[in-house]
C-alpha cells in the first residue's frame, strides 16, 4: 500500500512540485466538508519540524499537508484512514515532499528566482474555489474561504510563491531533456534485435564413469558430502476435528428472554424513514440561489456543480435524526419535505449552503414483538450455541492443562482420532513425492513443528465469513498433539548405498561435462567449427541452432514463461563470443556460441518519437531527482523528530477519536 500512496502523492517534475501549492490543494476540496481541514488536530502552529537553510516547515503545515494528501488517496482508496496512511509512512513521504519544495524555494531566492505579486495574484483567481457563481475570483468568497480555514492571506501567498520557484527551476529540468534521434533509433533497433546461434548441451549422465566405484570410493564421498544426504526433521501427527455440532442440548429461550431481546433491540424493529440524497455544499446563499435556479432551469444538479469546478456527494440513507444532527435542523426539515427526484429547498448549516437532491425514500412500519417472536428465538438460541461452544473450548484447554490425554478429549466430544504418516516441516508426506498432509492440518503444521511430544492443543483450523460472493463458512476445530518426532539428521550409510552411488557418478559425471565443455569453448575461440569441436569429445552430443528476437524474449518473460538458461544468455553476449554454463545440480553443462545480431528494423518515425520521449522523460526524471538532493545537500537539512513525533501522535489520536 505504500508504494500505492507514494505514487500518488509523487511529483513527475522532480522534488518540490508534488506539494508545490499546498493550501490550494486543500481549498480545491472546498465542496466537501471543510470542518475536516480547518486545524491540526490540536497541534501549536509555531514548532518546526524541519529547518531548511534559513526556512522552516512548522507542525500546522505538516499536519495540513497530510490531511490534504489523505484526501487525495481517499479518491483513489476511499478505504484509507490518517491511522492507515501514518502507519505506512505516509507523514513522512509528506515531509520529504514539504521540505524539497521549501529547499528549492530557498534555493532559487538565493540565486534569484522570484515570483512576483502580479503571477501570485494570476495564480489566486485561477483556483475554482474562489471564484463567484458567473466564474470569475470572487474577493467576499476568497476572504471568507481564507476566514474559515484559519489561514492568513500571507501565508497563502509566501505558499504559491514557495511552489512557482520550485516549478521555474525544476520544469525546464524536466522538459528539456531529449534523446538524440539516432540514440533513439539505436535503442528501438535493440528493441527489436535477432539473435541467432548454437548451443551444444553436455548431460552428466553422457559423462558417467565406466567402472563401478569402490566401496572405498564411495564411504569417501559420503563423508566428503554428508550435507547433501541429510534427511528432514519428520513428525507423526494425531488429530481429530469437530465443530459446533459438539455442542448439544442447548435451553429453547424463554417467552421473558425474548421480550426482554425485543426491548435491547427495539430500534430495528421501530418505524423507519430515511432519504437517500446526492449533496453540493457551497459558500453562499447567493451561489446557492443561482445553482438552483439553474437545476430548476432543467440542469442536473451534477451538470451545475461541475460548470463552477465543484463537484455534488451522493450519500447513503440518513433519516431526519441523522441529517439533523450532522447538518441542521433546517436542512432536515427541507430534505423530508422534498418529493423523490426533486432539489430539497437551499438551507444552511455550519458548512455552508447545502443543496440537496432526493434520491430515494425507505420507509418501513413498525414490528410487534409477535411477528418477530421467531426470529428472536432463533438468534437468541444461535447466541446459546455459541457461548456453549465457547465454555466447551474453555473446557478443552483446562482438560489438557490437568493432563488429559487427545484421546479421552476426542471421545467426549464424540470425534473420531486419526493418525498421519511421518510429516516432515513443508507438509510433504516423508518419502512419498507428491502426496501431503491433510489441508485441516496445514493451519497448524508450523505450531505441530514446535510442540513437545504428546502435548495436545486445540485450534481453529476453518470458518469464513460472509462476503458479497460467498456465504459464510462455519468455524471448524481439532485437537492434536505429536506422537513420534524423528529428528533431522543424515542418513546411515548402509541405508543409502544406491542414493551414494548415483549421487557419485552424478558428481564424476558432472566434472567430466564440464572439462569438456570447457574443451569445446577453447576450439570454438579457436577457430574449430561446432561440429568440430563436438567430435572431439569423442561423444555424440545434442546441437540445438536457436534463433530469437529480443521482443519475444521480453514477452515471454512478463506471462511468467521458462525461457532456458542458454538463450536467455546468448542476450548478455557479443557476437562471436563463446561460453560455458552450467544446467544446475550437477545435471550437465551448456556451450553457447552467439554467431550473429541482426538489429530490428526501424521504419516508423512514431516509433523514434516515442522512444525519444520516453527515455527523454526518463533522463529528464533522473536529471530532476539528482538536482533535487544536491539542493538539499547546498541548502542544509535538519528534521527535529520530536516535534514530528508530537504531530504524528496527534494526528493519529484525532483519527482514532473519529
Amino acid at each position: 500500500m505504500l508504494s500505492f500512496f507514494r505514487n500518488v502523492l509523487k511529483s513527475k517534475i522532480g522534488a518540490g512540485i508534488g506539494l508545490a501549492v499546498l493550501v490550494l490543494i486543500t481549498l480545491a476540496f472546498v465542496g466537501g466538508d471543510l470542518t475536516g481541514m480547518s486545524d491540526s488536530g490540536g497541534i501549536s502552529p509555531g514548532k518546526s519540524v524541519a529547518t531548511v537553510g534559513k526556512d522552516d516547515v512548522d507542525e500546522n503545515g505538516l499536519a495540513l499537508a497530510a490531511k490534504s494528501a489523505l484526501t487525495r488517496v481517499q479518491q483513489q482508496d476511499p478505504t484509507m484512514t490518517m491511522k492507515s496512511l501514518i502507519a505506512q509512512g505516509g507523514l513522512e513521504q509528506v515531509l520529504d515532499e514539504l521540505i524539497d519544495r521549501t529547499a528549492t524555494a530557498f534555493f532559487g531566492k538565493k540565486i534569484g528566482v522570484v515570483a512576483g505579486d502580479r503571477l501570485i495574484d494570476s495564480e489566486i483567481a485561477r483556483i475554482p474555489a474562489f471564484q463567484g457563481v458567473d466564474g470569475k475570483f470572487d474577493q467576499a468568497t476568497y476572504r471568507q474561504l481564507l476566514a474559515q480555514q484559519g489561514l492568513s492571506e500571507k501565508s497563502l501567498r509566501e505558499d504559491i510563491a514557495q511552489g512557482l520557484i520550485a516549478q521555474q527551476l525544476m520544469l525546464p529540468a524536466q522538459f528539456g531533456t531529449t534523446l538524440s534521434s539516432f540514440a533513439a533509433k539505436r535503442y528501438a533497433a535493440l528493441l527489436d534485435e535477432n539473435r541467432a546461434g548454437s548451443v551444444v548441451a553436455l548431460p552428466s549422465q553422457l559423462f558417467f564413469p565406466a567402472g563401478q566405484p569402490s566401496d572405498a570410493d564411495l564411504q569417501a564421498f559420503y563423508k566428503s558430502h554428508t550435507g547433501a544426504f541429510v534427511r528432514p526433521e519428520r513428525r507423526v501427527i494425531r488429530y481429530a476435528a469437530f465443530g459446533e455440532a459438539a455442542v448439544k442440548d442447548v435451553a429453547a429461550p424463554t417467552d421473558a428472554e425474548i421480550a426482554k431481546q425485543y426491548q435491547a433491540d427495539k430500534a430495528l424493529y421501530a418505524a423507519q424513514d430515511n432519504r437517500k440524497i446526492t449533496q453540493l455544499i457551497v459558500p453562499t446563499e447567493a451561489a446557492a440561489k443561482a445553482v438552483a435556479a439553474e437545476v430548476a432551469g432543467g440542469k442536473t444538479l451534477e451538470a451545475a456543480a461541475q460548470a463552477k469546478g465543484l463537484s455534488a456527494a451522493k450519500l447513503e440513507f440518513f433519516s431526519k435524526d441523522q441529517l439533523s444532527s450532522q447538518f441542521s435542523p433546517a436542512v432536515a426539515d427541507a430534505v423530508f419535505a422534498a418529493p423523490v427526484g426533486k432539489l430539497a429547498a437551499p438551507q444552511k448549516s455550519a458548512l455552508g449552503w447545502h443543496l440537496i437532491r432526493v434520491e430515494e425514500e425507505q420507509k418501513k412500519p413498525e414490528r410487534a414483538l409477535a411477528s418477530v417472536k421467531d426470529e428472536i428465538a432463533a438468534k437468541l438460541v444461535e447466541e446459546k450455541k455459541r457461548a456453549a461452544f465457547t465454555d466447551l473450548l474453555a473446557k478443552i484447554e483446562d482438560e489438557f492443562s490437568n493432563g488429559a490425554s487427545l484421546v479421552e478429549v476426542a471421545k467426549s466430544l464424540g470425534a473420531t482420532v486419526e493418525t498421519t504418516a511421518p510429516i516432515v516441516a513443508d507438509g510433504q508426506i516423508y518419502g512419498k513425492p507428491g502426496e501431503t498432509a491433510p489441508a485441516l492440518l496445514q493451519p497448524v503444521l508450523k505450531t505441530a513443528f514446535g510442540m513437545d511430544q504428546e502435548k495436545p492443543q486445540s485450534a481453529q483450523v476453518g470458518g469464513q465469513p460472509a462476503t458479497q460472493s460467498a456465504p459464510a463458512t462455519p468455524p471448524s476445530y481439532i485437537v492434536y498433539d505429536v506422537t513420534q518426532i524423528t529428528a533431522s539428521a543424515p542418513a546411515p550409510f548402509k541405508e543409502i548405498v544406491n542414493d551414494v552411488k548415483a549421487a557419485w557418478a552424478l558428481d564424476k559425471g558432472g566434472s567430466a561435462a564440464k572439462a569438456a565443455a570447457i574443451q569445446i569453448q577453447a576450439q570454438l575461440r579457436q577457430g574449430k567449427t561446432v561440429e568440430q569441436a563436438v567430435a572431439a569429445t569423442g561423444k555424440k552430443l545434442p546441437v540445438e541452432q536457436v534463433s530469437m528476437s529480443r521482443a519475444t524474449l521480453t514477452a515471454a518473460l512478463r506471462s511468467g514463461r521458462q525461457v532456458p538458461p542458454p538463450v536467455s544468455l546468448m542476450f548478455h553476449m557479443a557476437k562471436g563470443t563463446v561460453k560455458v554454463q552450467s544446467a544446475g545440480q550437477d545435471r550437465g553443462w551448456f556451450v553457447v556460441l552467439l554467431k550473429d545480431v541482426v538489429p530490428g528494423k526501424v521504419e516508423s518515425p512514431q516509433l523514434v518519437e516515442g522512444t525519444q520521449r520516453e527515455l527523454g522523460g526518463q533522463l529528464g526524471q533522473a536529471y530532476t531527482d539528482a538536482l533535487g538532493k544536491a539542493i538539499r545537500k547546498e541548502v542544509g537539512v535538519t528534521k527535529h523528530d520530536k516535534a514530528i513525533t508530537a504531530v504524528r501522535d496527534q494526528l493519529a489520536g484525532a483519527a482514532s477519536a473519529e
